[in-house]
């Protein structure tokens, strides 16, 4: 099999990104998008091959993707386009890598596992901060108390947003909340629990946020009760408690134009990320009442996500896979996120 790595979405922040991580260790990955001015631009740059493709039917991305063993898909937002991508690698025998952080591509990704598992690909959704972290602390929770019920996980970052994660946060502000209850992804309202965390640095006032590991932690551990909570100041706290009432209003196309057309271009800086880090913590809690705490520190969130979503690609390059629908936990195991630098976990 081809040994080739494509990152789609390549010329966006975080996929400059991982095309940096990846030069760095040595790959030299194939660079590919939408845009065949922008692709052909930064391959210049880097001195890489390109490609242009859109990701309307499966016949052109199955064509795109000729060839390669490993896609990074990063062009979100991925609930427009990881299906599309999903099908072209089954087509073309690609194993598919992405950095969602949102609930129903990770779904919509675990529906499609035995088709993945008879095309002899792995569908892993979330290589990045979105969920490498916070998966593999769910899963080390499981190990420490098996018979857990309940799993709250929570994070801090200490750093600013990307245009494409600010994008991805505007365009799904008026849906309000998620969580799993019993089993079953439950709809709840923006906002629906807050309460203060210590993440080991500080108490913090955090919210639940229909965060990837509603979806994610389930399948890695089979915990039927799961809660993610973010550190949030006041200000983000009653917007999101505010969408309970005005969620129409805030979905409108009028609203959206104005929220989007106002969110600044690019990401943190080289600078800004070196001083960044974030901090994650977890609970899980058995039906006697008996409970395990841990706390996780990592590099800032998009550094994190270069290093832990070319780490996997590497793997699968390797040969290192399983197919079917994965998460990083289920694949690599807890302990995947401690191969990735500076990151140090702690058990209560």
């Amino acid at each position: 099999m081809p040994e080739s790595l494509l990152i789609y979405g390549s010329y966006g922040y975080t996929g400059e990104l991982i095309v940096q991580r990846a030069m760095e260790l040595g790959l030299r990955p194939i660079l590919a998008g939408r845009s065949a001015e922008k692709v052909s631009q930064q391959a210049a740059r880097h001195g890489l091959e390109h490609r242009a493709f859109a990701l309307e039917r499966p016949e052109d991305v199955a064509g795109g993707l000729a060839g390669c063993k490993a896609v990074i898909h990063c062009a979100g937002p991925f609930s427009r386009t990881a299906k599309a991508m999903a099908a072209g690698c089954m087509k073309a025998g690609t194993h598919y890598l992405d950095i969602t952080g949102e609930i129903e591509v990770f779904e919509a990704m675990a529906a499609l596992g035995r088709e993945a598992e008879a095309a002899g690909v792995m569908l892993m959704p979330g290589t990045g901060f979105d969920v490498v972290p916070s998966d593999c602390l769910a899963a080390h929770m499981k190990s420490r108390l098996p018979g857990a019920q309940t799993l709250l996980l929570a994070f801090h970052s200490a750093g600013r947003t990307s245009h494409g994660t600010a994008l991805t946060m505007a365009e799904n502000i008026h849906k309000g909340g998620m969580i799993r209850k019993g089993g079953a992804l439950t709809s709840v309202p923006g906002a629906y629990r807050i309460r203060e965390i210590d993440f080991g640095d500080a108490h913090r006032v955090a919210m639940t946020i229909p965060w990837g590991d509603v979806s994610t932690a389930f399948y890695s551990t089979g915990i039927p009760n799961i809660e993610v909570y973010m550190a949030a100041p006041l200000g983000l706290r009653l917007a999101s408690s505010a969408s309970r009432y005005i969620g129409g209003l805030l979905g409108s196309a009028p609203v959206q134009q104005f929220i989007q057309g106002r969110i600044p271009a690019g990401g943190p800086s080289p600078e800004e990320r070196a001083r960044g880090y974030c901090l994650l913590w977890a609970e899980a809690t058995d039906a006697a009442g008996t409970s395990v705490r841990a706390r996780l520190k990592t590099p800032e969130g998009y550094t994190l996500t270069a290093m832990t979503a070319v780490g996997i690609a590497q793997k699968v390059l390797a040969g290192n896979f399983k197919t079917g629908f994965q998460t990083p936990g289920m694949a690599y195991g807890k302990d995947l996120i401690l191969e990735f630098g500076n990151c140090v976990r702690t058990d209560e």
